[in-house]
């Protein structure tokens, strides 16, 4: 937890220059300190142990691929760095993300969407919450968790659950189709539905898969 004889300390991560700006403007109104701003993760990543901040500010998605960089960095950061709070921005709710970034840790973590921050002292109380150790969640974004809590394992077919069995047997797309005697694109298709179903965002079909595993073996 930061000291209250100083400000806290943060650091901006957005690939947005205009965001970027706008956000170091507005934590200086706010009289918190920035110490660094990054366009990509990587970056920030090298260089956080040097700048030793109390919040990372970060987008979800960064470059390159503009995926999931901001969240597998703020996975990484309260891995390695436990004293370093992040709040991550998104212009949309992507539960899966939450998800993932809630269940890593105890706190000091936090959710919001770009569009729906109203005020700088919204902002400041955010941050501010999870430099203290608290979790801050938009709304929207609550709603799209609690609608998660349902068991979307019930939805799928019985030919979906037997190829996401498979899937967890570590098969690949080919293996699957061999095992079940149909053709690879017939595979693929009932991988995108399960993707669907699980409410999976298009993270990377690697990434994708690895989430659909784990959904299958916690039920």
């Amino acid at each position: 937890m930061p000291s209250e004889a100083r400000p806290l300390r943060v650091v901006v991560a957005d690939d947005s220059v205009l965001l970027r700006e706008g956000l170091i403007r507005l934590f200086d109104e706010a009289g918190l300190d920035t110490v660094g701003a990054f366009g990509d993760a990587d970056t920030l990543l090298e260089s956080l142990p040097d700048l030793m901040p109390d919040v990372v500010v970060l987008d979800v998605r960064m470059p390159p691929t503009y995926r999931d960089e901001g969240v597998r960095a703020a996975l990484r950061i309260r891995r390695e760095h436990p004293d370093v709070a992040v709040l991550l921005l998104s212009q949309y709710v992507e539960g899966t993300y939450a998800q993932e970034l809630l269940a890593a840790g105890d706190g000091g973590t936090g959710y919001l969407l770009k569009d729906r921050i109203a005020s700088l002292d919204e902002l400041k109380d955010a941050v501010t919450r999870v430099a203290a150790g608290g979790t801050v969640l938009d709304p929207q974004v609550v709603r799209e968790l609690l609608t998660r809590r349902t068991d979307p394992l019930a939805t799928l077919t019985p030919r979906e659950r037997e190829v996401l069995e498979l899937m967890a047997e570590g098969r690949t797309n080919a293996g699957i189709a061999a095992r079940m005697l149909v053709g690879v694109g017939a595979v693929e298709k009932n991988v995108t539905s399960i993707f669907q179903k699980l409410g999976l965002e298009d993270s990377g079909d690697d990434h994708r898969r690895v989430l659909a595993v784990l959904a299958y073996l916690q039920h």
